[in-house]
């Protein structure tokens, strides 16, 4: 994947700072009948004044998704603790008879996706037509980029995505979710060390999360809901 114009980079003990946009459009986790995710609704464009764009990842904002400068009070801790290995060197391997899933955990953002018809787990396993596209669907429905799928002769398929950054909103989970990060935006650590350039991946917004800057699905068990002003 090519690196694009846009880039975030992680600032000490502060926002993230975002060159090359100006707006973040908000998406909501939506259900099916079942009450599984199955769709996001787009939101509203919200320009930023602010150039960089400063985005809160400390989870105190009363202006979010925007920073308000909360962090320099608040009682948080922005240490990045991720690694700058690939994704990949951390999943585990689920061959099915036509596609392979990789998933590597660690980068849950509790999207729950997976589980909407048959777990994808499950799904590949099948081999079906049916099946398949339905593994593929719920394996391009995951934000962080967790669940990564493959054909078995070694192709990568991933959706198409436009480089973008969009607050995720979960009311099936009765909380906020974290910032989806799309189309291979480049992360930087404060360091100035570049983690791995990926299509989908979630960063944390609620300040709990145990992999920063990535988001491991912590927002849901705080309750997260961000602030607006």
């Amino acid at each position: 994947m090519k690196p694009n114009a846009v880039k975030i980079k992680v600032t000490h003990q502060g926002p993230y700072e975002v060159t090359g946009l100006d707006r973040v459009t908000e998406e909501t986790i939506l259900p099916d009948q079942e009450g599984a995710s199955w769709e996001y609704r787009r939101g509203q464009a919200e320009e930023s004044e602010d150039k960089p764009m400063a985005l809160c990842r400390c989870g105190h904002s009363s202006h979010a998704p925007f920073c308000d400068g909360s962090h320099e009070h608040a009682e948080w801790d922005g240490e990045e603790t991720a690694s700058f290995e690939p994704i990949m060197d951390g999943a585990e391997a689920f061959p099915g008879p036509n596609l392979t899933l990789f998933d590597n955990e660690n980068y849950c953002a509790y999207a729950r996706f997976c589980d909407a018809k048959g777990r994808i787990w499950n799904l590949v396993g099948i081999g079906s037509e049916e099946s398949d596209k339905l593994a593929i669907r719920e394996a391009f429905h995951c934000p962080a980029g967790r669940l990564m799928m493959y054909k078995n002769n070694g192709e990568a398929l991933e959706p198409e995505l436009d480089p973008e950054i969009s607050p995720l909103k979960d009311p099936a989970a009765e909380c906020d979710g974290p910032l989806f990060v799309k189309g291979g935006i480049q992360v930087e650590s404060e360091a100035g060390r570049a983690y791995e350039l990926r299509n989908r991946q979630t960063l944390c917004r609620c300040g709990q999360s145990s992999n920063k800057p990535f988001c491991d699905g912590s927002h849901a068990s705080v309750h997260f809901h961000a602030r607006h002003g």
